[in-house]
């Protein structure tokens, strides 16, 4: 056994570098190396060998959006995570489908769900009287991004009261029964530097320490549309005016303490992730923590109704979600499939 001085000294030494490197490591087990006889070195070695291997790993989280637009893109969402590789969903607290995603969410215990905020299209939830620069007189938000950004930062639509039709949303769906685990917004409203201080705000008012960072690495994005030659210039351009704010993003969630995975993915290549597509994509990932962006529903006459763009897409990266080949992927990597709910 080495003496108590070393042991001591052997402690305090691993202890700095794993605060320093952000690793949790329980303390009656770091005792019990550091006296296990080993020298200081040795042990030093040994652990950080483990977590070079650690740091490696791949972590996906595949969240869907739109829960609750209809009841079609509910039981798309739903057959995605039972018979395919889904893990995360985001419910829109103002969809005509919302009920039935609260009755199939609470069904399926291990989907994680998000709050998917909606500032662009659709009826306010919070009471009009109070968001009357983003609701017009019948309730009904902006009907488009373009609008909605230009209200936004020329001081016609007021901070203050997005936040209060954020939270009005994520009280709406707590209040349903559901464990919200992160937030994200539809049509990524929140990278608009003064969207995402509201929502910032808000979600450290309500306990919610996870966000999803909508912002692709533009080789990425180049990489991505090219797999697909379908892939369009207009979304090419969209990732990169969101790249453009990518510094306001991150200084605001580092203010507000909120976590986000290290790669985003799926802005591109919105409604193309079919079966090849989305396990090329899968096959070429990153080490550390991956959100995939998806959309993937069962078309149908109330989704042709809504005047969403994206139609018979949704089940084609629904199929990509069931497809063996991807999840045979998924395995042959290591890849660890999570939901927002265990980031950290």
């Amino acid at each position: 056994m080495v003496s108590k001085m070393r042991q001591r000294v052997c402690f305090h030494f691993l202890s700095a570098y794993l605060e320093q490197n952000k690793i949790a490591v329980r303390q009656p087990a770091l005792s019990r190396v550091t006296a296990s006889g080993c020298g200081c070195m040795i042990v030093f070695a040994r652990l950080s060998k483990c977590f070079r291997f650690a740091q490696k790993v791949k972590r996906l989280i595949l969240n869907a959006d739109d829960f609750g637009m209809t009841h079609g893109v509910n039981e798309g969402i739903i057959r995605a995570h039972r018979e395919g590789i889904l893990t995360s969903a985001t419910l829109m607290a103002d969809g005509e489908a919302f009920g039935d995603a609260v009755e199939k969410a609470k069904a399926n215990k291990n989907l994680g769900i998000g709050c998917h905020l909606v500032l662009v299209g659709g009826k306010c939830v919070a009471p009009r009287e109070l968001i009357a620069s983003l609701a017009d007189a019948e309730g009904n938000l902006p009907n488009s991004l373009a609008v909605f950004a230009a209200k936004v930062s020329a001081g016609i639509i007021r901070v203050d009261e997005i936040g209060i039709e954020l939270r009005a949303q994520i009280e709406k769906i707590r209040a349903a029964g559901i464990a919200l685990t992160h937030l994200d917004t539809h049509k990524h409203t929140h990278a608009h530097p003064r969207v995402m201080k509201a929502l910032a705000k808000v979600a450290n008012e309500c306990g919610i320490r996870r966000v999803r960072k909508p912002i692709e690495n533009l080789r990425d994005s180049w990489g991505t549309t090219r797999i697909d030659s379908h892939g369009t210039s207009g979304q090419i351009v969209a990732a990169g005016a969101v790249r453009a704010v990518a510094s306001q993003f991150q200084a605001i969630a580092k203010k507000y303490g909120l976590l986000s995975p290290d790669y985003f993915l799926g802005l591109a290549m919105t409604g193309k992730l079919g079966p090849a597509t989305l396990g090329l994509v899968i096959s070429a990932l990153e080490d550390g923590t991956t959100e995939i962006m998806l959309h993937p529903g069962v078309c149908d006459a109330d989704l042709e109704r809504s005047g969403s763009r994206l139609q018979h897409q949704r089940e084609d990266e629904m199929a990509g979600l069931m497809d063996p080949l991807v999840h045979d992927t998924v395995t042959k990597l290591g890849i660890r499939l999570i939901n927002y709910g265990e980031l950290n």
